[in-house]
């Protein structure tokens, strides 16, 4: 065979074995990178697996708008022992809100334009029933308070050309030919309403009172405050004018009547508070508002107050940094004067370890626990000893707007409880417990 050809041909046949070499090995390691791509792909879909089945808890969980979730109530119960129970379902900021008599029931109004009067039959409830109230288009509500019993109710509204005052009242049920009374009642509907009351200011606050003392006759009266310097008090089922006053102390913060229907008492822009009183005739009617006392003693602006349950004291709050109980039980038409029982400091300090302010009390139905805010911040007080039993820093996402305590202990299981209820511009209803006054 030819030198040259045999070279040739053995140049050939190694080529081909390099090259059948070479494409094996390449086959084989892209293979390999197939397999591991197609195994990565593939444990996404594995993880993803257990959690599909959260997305129907999660909507299970929003189902009922006035319940807790179950992850809301462990938040809550993380958040603060006290807080027991939110009335979810509104829609906007909750501007005011309102106990019946009885405490069995609780208005409140939103600046969704709707009154919601929600019933009491346990606070622990994971659900309550209520009635809504859709306002007149036109101006959100401001305050609530209610008139002579669970089923009527006044509303404060305010816009540009003013405010307005609502009195809504269900009607009676209409007995039939067979001694039966109508399954279902009408809606409440609208019963007085006066408009520009305060001319173009807003109202601040309404608070109303059961008139029970001397010759009153029983009839609940309500103190409509401007954010001028008028005050206006009117018969709650009429809704006739019984009386103005003026504080002359260029804006008020806010007024309120003693439980009693006695007095009238304004926080406004000065230190001082004045004190009249509500004179009633021998029919039970109010005959006139006069001007017999003065809360003379702090050192700057009021910025809250409150009767006690019995009418004879008032506690104040001013931007001085104190708290003062008053005995107001003085012989005033002997020129005594009203005299100053405490002075408490307020407990509540900033980062920086100055005091801050309360905008809001709330008296105790039994008269021995003082409920305060600032911003979100809620705190208790014994009215005895002035010492914090509880706070609730963060006790809503937003600023307290209202707070009141129910007059009377409603249920929560087999046992009867105090409660206080809050509102925020966080679109939420809070119900609280009284703390123990043994806490520190």
């Amino acid at each position: 065979m030819d030198p040259v050809l045999s070279i040739t041909v053995v140049s050939v046949v190694l080529g081909a074995l390099i090259a059948i070499i070479f494409f094996k090995s390449y086959f084989t390691k892209r293979r390999s990178e197939i397999k591991s791509i197609a195994k990565t792909e593939l444990e996404p879909d594995h993880q993803k697996k257990p959690t599909k089945p959260s997305q129907p808890i999660s909507k299970k969980s929003h189902s009922k708008p006035h319940s807790h979730s179950h992850g809301d109530k462990d938040q809550n119960k993380r958040h603060h022992p006290l807080d027991v129970n939110t009335l979810k379902g509104h829609g906007d900021s909750v501007t005011g809100l309102c106990f019946s008599s009885d405490g069995k029931c609780l208005a409140t109004a939103c600046a969704d334009g709707v009154i919601r009067v929600h019933k009491l039959d346990d606070a622990s409830s994971k659900s309550f029933k209520f009635l809504r109230i859709n306002l007149p288009p036109g101006g959100p509500p401001t305050a609530v308070a209610f008139a002579d019993n669970t089923t009527s109710i006044v509303v404060a509204t305010h816009n540009l050309s003013g405010c307005s005052l609502y009195m809504y009242g269900e009607e009676k049920a209409i007995s039939t030919n067979e001694g039966k009374q109508q399954s279902k009642l009408p809606g409440p509907e609208i019963k007085w309403e006066h408009h520009k009351v305060h001319d173009k200011r807003a109202i601040l606050t309404l608070f109303g009172a059961s008139a029970t003392y001397g010759t009153a006759d029983g009839s609940t009266i309500i103190a409509s405050c401007s954010e001028g310097t008028d005050i206006s008090i009117w018969h709650a089922k009429t809704g006739k004018l019984l009386g103005n006053v003026d504080t002359n102390q260029l804006k008020n913060n806010m007024a309120a009547i003693s439980p009693n229907g006695r007095f009238l008492a304004a926080a406004a822009f000065t230190a001082d508070v004045k004190v009249w009183e509500i004179v009633y005739s021998k029919d039970g009617l109010v005959k006139a508002v006069t001007s017999v006392m003065q809360l003379k003693g702090h050192k700057s602006a009021v910025t809250w107050l409150c009767f006690a349950p019995n009418s004879e004291q008032i506690i104040t709050a001013s931007k001085d940094g104190t708290l003062r109980v008053w005995n107001i039980n003085v012989r005033y038409h002997l020129d005594e004067d009203p005299k100053t029982l405490k002075v408490l400091p307020i407990p509540l300090l900033d980062s920086n370890g100055a005091t801050l302010q309360y905008d809001r009390l709330s008296l105790s139905s039994d008269g021995k626990i003082l409920a305060a805010t600032h911003g979100s911040t809620l705190q208790w007080l014994s009215v005895e000893t002035g010492k914090v039993l509880d706070t609730a820093e963060k006790a809503h996402e937003g600023e307290i707007t209202c707070m009141a305590w129910a007059p009377k202990t409603i249920p929560m299981g087999n046992q009867q409880v105090s409660v206080l209820a809050t509102s925020s511009v966080d679109k939420k209803v809070k119900l609280w417990l009284a703390p123990s006054l043994e806490s520190s």
